[in-house]
């Protein structure tokens, strides 16, 4: 039977800084795992076990490492709570939680927290290891307090170019050093004068975020303004995207297609719905596709997919969706089948469309399938002379259905 294995949290304040029992647990340990700057925060004289410092990549070599010292006691060391974007996550899922004991440290965010007088529970925290900085665009907002874990000594001078590049140079910028430890230090400056280009590799940023005058507005529900994506005419209009995320019904952790991307605004407005949401766009021409990733970074959702491929061709062997949204070429030969076929059972399928041709398409399925089947009209007020009047959009036909048992 596979034995227990010890995950211990420690901090920049090293052995002094540990509980008892944490200690106890070290000290009896025959194989320790680490960093090297984690394992050097053992004194040898205390900790006699064998010293083994992580192989890079570290995930695919967890199960053979481990596996190389079953039967002696093994205690891994993390930087922190090793839950809290640590190494704990990665042994639960390539080892199994049942086989691990956590004994957690405070973590850099409960010490940053602490020093800079912020409540814990009311304050963000976006990780920028081994993840994309434009990811810190989505959770930017006036007022907003943000921690950022960084990811080397020049993630500071990196995120300070961000803000001052997006319309964010006011923003404040605190960087916290070796937070509880004996080099404990304070950067404080605003992103548009950050002097330092490297810190600390070792630290937590805090942002009270300040948005410059003329830079454009973005909230956290569906419907951006229209001016927030570079598109050449295929953007699904604002009104008509709240209403259509609004069917959609994005939830943690599921997964979009948008199929006939356009300017990606469905898929990209998904994923900021929840930082989990996930979404692959399907787009056939190369330079919507380029366009659909630059609006992806520029909304602070880099992970977005993008498949450059005609559909249905391109739905080949992509992971199975929790929803699907049609924008462009139902008339596609097999592409309302493939789509339908593709969802799984409680799966929603969303498709608009403004031509007769898909309108007659979609009420045949409207029949066949359920769901609904709706007609939206927006008008925007225009000047007429000196007076005002309703300029009519094209109206948007809509079909929504979720696809029950057969």
């Amino acid at each position: 039977m596979n034995g227990e294995i010890a995950v211990v949290g420690i901090g920049a304040d090293g052995w002094d800084g540990l509980p008892e029992g944490s200690r106890r647990v070290l000290r009896a340990a025959e194989v320790l795992i680490g960093a090297p700057r984690q394992l050097d925060l053992l004194p040898a004289g205390d900790c006699p076990g064998t010293r083994v410092t992580w192989p890079s990549p570290l995930r695919p070599a967890v199960p053979g490492l481990i596996a190389a010292h079953e039967g002696r006691a093994i205690a891994v060391l993390a930087s922190g709570d090793p839950s809290f974007h640590g190494i704990g996550r990665t042994l639960a899922e390539t080892l199994g939680a049942d086989r691990l004991r956590v004994h957690p440290h405070p973590s850099s965010v409960s010490y940053a927290c602490a020093r800079l007088g912020w409540p814990l529970e009311g304050t963000d925290t976006v990780s920028l290891v081994a993840r994309p900085l434009a990811a810190l665009g989505a959770v930017l907002h006036p007022g907003r307090r943000l921690l950022v874990l960084g990811e080397g000594p020049e993630t500071p001078a990196r995120v300070a170019a961000l803000l001052r590049e997006t319309g964010w140079g006011g923003t404040r910028v605190r960087v916290l050093e070796q937070l509880g430890g004996p080099r404990e230090r304070l950067l404080d400056a605003t992103a548009a004068d950050w002097p330092h280009e490297r810190t600390d590799a070792l630290h937590v940023l805090a942002l009270d975020c300040v948005r410059d005058p003329g830079t454009l507005r973005l909230g956290t529900v569906p419907g951006l303004p229209d001016e927030a994506y570079e598109h050449d005419g295929q953007l699904t209009k604002r009104y008509v995207r709240a209403a259509t995320l609004a069917a959609l019904a994005p939830a943690p952790g599921e997964l979009l297609w948008d199929v006939g991307g356009g300017s990606g605004s469905i898929g990209i407005e998904w994923m900021r719905a929840h930082r989990d949401c996930r979404a692959i766009a399907v787009e056939k021409s190369p330079e919507r596709a380029a366009r659909i990733t630059r609006n992806a970074d520029a909304l602070g959702v880099p992970a977005l997919r993008v498949v450059t491929a005609p559909a249905p061709a391109g739905l080949a062997g992509l992971d199975t969706p929790d929803a699907i949204f049609i924008g462009g070429g139902l008339t596609a030969p097999g592409l309302l089948d493939a789509c339908w076929d593709a969802l799984p059972e409680g799966g929603r399928l969303v498709a608009n469309t403004v031509t007769l041709e898909s309108e007659a398409l979609l009420a045949a399925r409207h029949r066949r399938h359920g769901g609904e089947l709706v007609r939206l009209a927006v008008a925007a007020a225009v000047p007429v002379g000196g007076f005002t009047g309703w300029r009519q959009a094209m109206p948007v036909t809509q079909w929504s259905v979720t696809k029950e048992e057969a």
